[in-house]
């Protein structure tokens, strides 16, 4: 695995989101429960930029046509065969770290 430091821990407050751009890509990171989640920062349906939208538990919702997706696997709530792209994470010393591969 190639992990990628993104932000400090202390940058994600519990149940926020904000968005990074580790190697130019556009991702959100979202901490919910403890864990940190990372998921493509686009919206499946015209690209729009999730880090405006709201986070509500595990639920992410498009700030542009209210698509839903949960920030676990990325899936779209309304349609599951659909789903935005998810990356591992994990927090050491108190930074967090995103794996690409």
């Amino acid at each position: 695995m190639a992990w990628i430091y993104v932000s400090e821990e202390q940058e994600l407050q519990e149940g926020n989101m904000v968005s990074v751009y580790p190697l130019g890509v556009n991702t959100v990171i979202a901490r919910v429960n403890g864990t940190v989640y990372a998921v493509a920062g686009k919206c499946l349906h015209m690209a729009c930029p999730l880090f405006m939208g709201t986070l509500d538990s595990y639920i992410l919702t498009c700030p542009c046509h209210d698509w839903r997706f949960d920030i676990r696997d990325g899936r779209f709530l309304d349609a599951p065969e659909l789903s935005l792209k998810t990356y591992p994470t994990k927090t050491e010393n108190g930074k967090i770290y995103i794996d690409f591969n």
